[in-house]
Parts: structure tokens; sequence; C-alpha cells
């Protein structure tokens, strides 16, 4: 079925203001059938408009929204001849375009929208809608530049997702042609040509989106230089390449979203604003990036400066300087683990305070007597009938109901969010689902991320599936998530679940039954990753285990994972707070920047933040990499060894009243300290007196 119809234009559209308008157009797709519920769509589409108005400038209004009470992406168009306002500041809109989305989008959607995008975008598509003197001629206008393609269906969402160089020479054919190696030739008496790369982003990723792409386009080329964008739309983003990002020379963030793997583009001249300012005014954006890394340029020191920020995983990529496949596991690990996080951290805190609370009412047995305050013999919550706001008890066990109901989202939200990192939105539902059946059969956190591998590569395969043109509207909505969830359930159910729970359970066991030298040799390992890389990938591997691992130890006071926790987090300590005690014992031995470094490390390493230590390693990467793993190994054995527990995942010093036997985790992490601080001395003192270091006019003579 056509995206527009004849029923569906509207050549004298008056209202009094746009919500009126709006209904006159929505009402249409009643007619056609395109909608099963009008006030629903308009309650949609009217909570999108109270997000940000969708007018533009040139008279164009774009209300639109994804929506249940649509079954199949359709275009809706009315012109005004008086008028009506829309939001933009340039004055009323004239030509207007209603938008109608299926929930969730789909593959027909991803193919409207850049599309229409680019449409709007050009001057003499406008002009022909003004002209335009009948219905079936307005149609004709619309199908020559939006039409679904439907040989192309299968591969329109890759190619909405990150718009080309090609694309845009369509729309402005009057602007010089790239040479043969598909770079912009330079202008005779502009600036140098620079290669941008954009994100682009709006709150419901359906017109601004990809409006802001097309607009950046063709501002950039018109300027004589080259652009890449990446579009993270409502039904997923194809992430811009490490090589497109590592030669560019300037970012563009125009997003109403948080950037998704905002760190990639770190160490890079950015201008940051919100989508309406790159539709409305794209050339000045790209003035002003081009500005910026013509200051960059110019000015080395400024680059300098940001390189301690720059991902240290380039050591992962291959010889086409793209990510690998190892890589991207991390990745997708990571992604889980990051979302995981804050509920590992409120549950854990608030079981914590709960403990607290609980030894000052009840005693020394306080923290093992609250659960029988908070649940009933049937896990039921017996607090809910028995608080009491003056009671310390209740408190307690309020604290305890609190935390434990935020452990039970550990496990989904991993899976869900691995699921997510995967295939995008279709991965969510079957992630969690997965993650939910992975913890009710005691698989714990291996289940996770047996459930959110499974279900990211299910949901992207069904993704990607060529169906008929009737079933794309509901592919997102029921498709998807229900084939997805059915296989990945049903596979961990009756052949993943039992030798995985079988693992767990026998992994735990080892850990529960670890003692003297055994935990002693668990925690140097720990400790050795953590101060290995210094937040690169071997380091995220120690944290990722501890935190998963938090997820298994349920209510008890002394579980070996609460110990693993405490060693994790003090090792990723000692590397920052080492070099900032050695530049400051030993100044001569550093350079100004350095000892500028040291100073900021200080409070950096009392955080839990190692990669305050990063400059140091880069400067001289064997001598303060070798002494960080040795340090950090003596404080992740000692903490282990000593037994000091933790529940939260994060916060350095500033949750040490949180922790068991908090003065040996101190006691651990200053020997820690101490050695990395004595060796790495040692060696740059050696270093000295061997090369001279008094031929580095930055560097004070040892």
């Amino acid at each position: 079925m056509a995206l527009i119809t004849e029923s569906q234009v509207v050549l004298d559209l008056t209202a009094p203001d746009r919500h009126a308008a709006t209904r006159t157009l929505a009402e249409t797709l009643v007619a056609t059938g395109r909608s099963t519920d009008l006030e629903g769509f308009l309650e949609d589409v009217r909570a999108r408009e109270e997000v940000m108005a969708t007018g533009l400038p040139g008279g164009i209004g774009i209300p639109h929204a994804r929506s249940a009470a649509i079954s199949e992406p359709s275009l809706v168009f009315g012109r005004s001849s008086e008028g009506i306002d829309w939001g933009a500041k340039d004055g009323p809109a004239t030509l207007i375009f209603l938008i109608a989305a299926p929930e969730g989008g789909g593959e027909a959607h991803m193919q409207v929208l850049p599309k229409l995008a680019k449409a709007l975008m050009d001057k003499t598509f406008r002009a022909a809608l003004e002209a335009a003197t009948s219905e079936s001629e307005v149609v004709d206008i619309v199908n020559a530049r939006v039409a679904l393609d439907e040989p192309s269906a299968a591969t329109a969402p890759a190619a909405a997702a990150s718009t080309t160089a090609s694309a845009t020479a369509a729309a402005a054919p009057s602007t010089p042609e790239p040479d043969a190696q598909g770079e912009q030739p330079p202008s005779s008496d502009g600036p140098a040509p620079r290669h941008l790369v954009a994100v682009t982003s709006c709150p419901t990723g359906i017109a601004h989106t990809y409006m802001a792409a097309e607009a950046l386009e063709i501002a950039a080329k018109e300027a004589g230089h080259t652009i890449s964008v990446e579009t993270q739309g409502s039904a997923g983003s194809k992430p811009l390449s490490r090589k497109d990002i590592q030669r560019a020379d300037a970012v563009i963030f125009a997003h109403d979203l948080e950037v998704r793997d905002k760190g990639r583009f770190a160490g890079k001249p950015t201008v940051d604003v919100g989508v309406k300012k790159a539709v409305s005014d794209a050339p000045e954006l790209v003035q002003r990036a081009t500005k910026l890394a013509d200051e960059w340029a110019a000015d080395p020191d400024r680059a300098a400066a940001h390189a301690a920020s720059v991902d240290a995983d380039d050591s992962d990529l291959d010889a086409n300087d793209e990510v690998s496949t190892a890589t991207k596991v991390r990745q997708w690990l990571m992604t889980g683990v990051s979302y995981m996080i804050p509920f590992v951290a409120a549950g854990g805190i608030l079981i914590a305070l709960s403990f607290m609370l609980a030894q000052v009412a009840l005693g020394e047995q306080g923290a093992i007597e609250i659960t029988k305050y908070a649940l009933d013999a049937e896990g039921k919550y017996n607090i809910t009938n028995s608080f009491s706001p003056l009671s310390l008890t209740s408190w307690a066990a309020l604290l305890f109901v609190m935390g434990g109901a935020a452990f039970g989202f550990l496990v989904p939200i991993l899976s869900g969010y691995i699921a997510y990192a995967i295939a995008d939105r279709p991965g969510l539902v079957p992630g969690i689902v997965g993650g939910w059946i992975a913890a009710t059969m005691g698989a714990g956190f291996l289940g996770g991320l047996a459930t959110g591998f499974l279900a990211g590569f299910v949901a992207r395969w069904v993704s990607g599936w060529t169906v008929p043109a009737g079933v794309r509207g509901i592919m997102p909505v029921v498709v998807i998530p229900l084939l997805s969830t059915f296989i990945t359930a049903g596979l961990f159910i009756t052949v993943l679940g039992r030798p995985i729970t079988w693992l767990m359970d026998n992994l735990t066991a080892a850990l529960e039954g670890m003692g003297g030298g055994s935990s002693l040799v668990l925690g140097l390992i720990l400790g050795a990753m953590m101060g290995f890389d210094l937040g690169g990938p071997v380091n995220k591997v120690a944290y990722a285990f501890a935190t998963t691992g938090l997820a298994t130890a349920g209510a008890a006071t002394d579980a070996v994972q609460l110990k693993i926790m405490a060693a994790v987090m003090a090792a990723g300590m000692v590397a920052p707070l080492a070099m900032a005690l050695a530049t400051t014992v030993r100044p001569r031995l550093f350079t100004e920047p350095e000892r500028e470094n040291g100073r900021a490390a200080w409070l950096l390493g009392a955080s839990f933040i190692s990669e305050g230590a990063i400059p140091f390693a880069a400067a001289d990467p064997i001598r303060v990499m070798a002494s960080s793993v040795v340090g950090s190994a003596v404080t992740g054995g000692i903490a282990l060894a000593a037994g000091v527990t933790l529940r939260a995942p994060h916060g350095g010093i500033w949750v040490l009243p949180l922790m068991g036997n908090f003065l040996m985790f101190v006691v651990a992490l200053v020997v820690g300290v101490l050695v990395m601080t004595a060796i790495v001395v040692a060696l740059k003192s050696h270093a000295a007196r061997t090369t001279g270091v008094d031929s580095d006019p930055q560097r004070v003579t040892a």
C-alpha cells in the first residue's frame, strides 16, 4: 500500500491552531483504515509536540509520532494558505506533513524518514507542493521522492542509518563533485577542506534526526568539506566506523538524546547542540566545527590535553583499523555491565545500610536477624504490615527489602542490555525475559551472559528477515519479540539452563571454599589485572568479574563475592594514588605537566578512577605499568586474604563505612601504594642516572 493517497491530501487546510490541524489530517488516516484509534494517535502526537515543537524553518510543520494506533507507515499532507503556528521561529507553517509510524518503527519506516528528510530540505520539492493544483498531483510529487522501494527493502535500514555523500549529491547538484578518491576538492580561495563526523538524534527519531543529518551533509558539501553522519534514530543505528572517526578533524553532536558510546569521539574538537539547530542553521555548525579544527591544528597542545581521555582500546583493532570480534564481544559485555551497575550500587548500598542499622538495633547478629523482620516464611514482605517510623529495626528491614528488590533485577538487566548492544531495541525483550528465567533457574550471572548473547543474535537474525509488506508494520511489536523470546527462552530452559546452573553451583562452591593461600593467589591475579592497563580491556574483565559476582552474593555478609569486589576496588585505586605520591616525594623525576596530573590523581585515585594514571603510563609505559601490576597485585592479595567485604561496585574511599573490615582495606591500599611508588621511583631514578634527564628542559635533574 502506498504511503500517501489522494484521500490523505488536504489542499485547503484551515484550523485555529496546530492541534486542530493535526486532528483534521489524522481523520484522513481513520477514513483510509490506517489508524484504529484516532484519540490514541492524537494523544501520542500531542505528547511529541510537548517534548519539542515540530515546526521547521521555511514554513514547514512535521507533526509525527510512533503509535500503537497506526497499522502501517503513512503520510498525510496539508497546505494552509494563511499559515498555522507550528512553533518555528521564522513564522507559521504552510506545508504540513503528518508522519504516522507504527509503534516500534519498522523497515518501511526506516525508508520513509531519510527520503522525506532529503525532500523537505530541497527547495524545488517544496515549491512543487506549493504550486500543486490537485490531490493527485501532490501524491505524484511525494511518491517520486518518498515512495517505498520494495526491491531494496532488505537493505533500507543500513542505508537509512548512515547517510552518505552520494545521497547528498542528488540533493545539491550545483556543488563541486568529489574527486576519484571520494574527497571534496578544495575551493580555490577557501579554507583547507576538512573531514567531519556527526551524530544526530531527536526524542522519537522520526524526522528531526534525519533532517538534521541531511542539512549537515548539504552544508558541509557546499563549504567544500566532507562529512559522515550517524543517525541514532528510533529503529537503531549503524555506527560510524572507527577509521572514519579517527580521521575526522572535528565532531558535531546535534542531539536531544544522550549520544550512544560518546567516548568514541574523545580527543576530538566537538560542537554540541540540540538537533533543531542543525536543521535550522547547519552552515553555522559546519563553520564552527571547521574553525575548531583549524584552531586545534594550529595548537597541538589542545589535542594533547585530551589524549588521556581517548579510549585505550586501539590495540584491539585489526589490520583494517576496524573493531575486532574480540573487542565487539567485550563491548557487548560491558554494555550489559554498565546498565547493571546502578542496580548493583542501589541494591548493595541499601542492603549494607540495612545491616549497619540492624547491628545497632539488634546487636552482632542483626544482619542475620533482619531478614526475619523483612520477610515471612513464604518470602512475602512482613514490613508492609509492621513498619513503624520510630523503630530502627523497621527502617533496617525496609532498606533490606528495597535493596533485595534492586538485586532482583541484576541478571535480567545484564542479559537485556547485552542483547540490546548486539541487536539494538529488538534485543531487549528476549534478553530481559531470558535473564529472568536464568535467575529463577539459579543460573546466576553466567546464565545472564548466555541469555544475553543468545537473545541478541536471535533478535538480530529475526530483524534481518525479508517479509511481505503487510507484515512489516507488526515486525517490531509482535513478530520480533515473540519469536526471539520463544527461541531464547525455549533453548535456555530445555538445553542450556541445566548445565549452566550446574557450573554456577560448582563455581560458587569453589569460591566459598577458598581460604588461605588460594584466596591470596586469586587476589594477586585480580589485582594485577586491575593494574595492568588502567581502565583498558584487562582491567575491565577483572572489574566485570567482580560486579557480576555481586548478583550471586544475596544477603550474606561474608560471601566471597563481596571480598572479590573489595579486592578489585582497592587494587584499582593503587596506580593513580601511587603516581600522585611519586610526583610529590620525587617531583624532579617528572615534567611539570606530569606534576599537574599528579595533583589531580589524588582525587581520581581516592574515587576509584584508575584512568587517573593513564597520562603517566602513556609517557613511560614500561616502568609505570610494571610498577602498577606489582603494587596492585599486592593490594588485591592482602585485601582478599584479609576478608574485606564490599557491596558497592564503585566509590573508593567514599564508601568506606559500607565495608566489612575497612581498616584492612586501608592497610592493603597503603601497602600497595607504597610498593608501587617505591618501584616506579627506583626505575625512574635508575633511568635518570643512566641516560641523563637534564637534556629535557621541562624536567629537573634528579
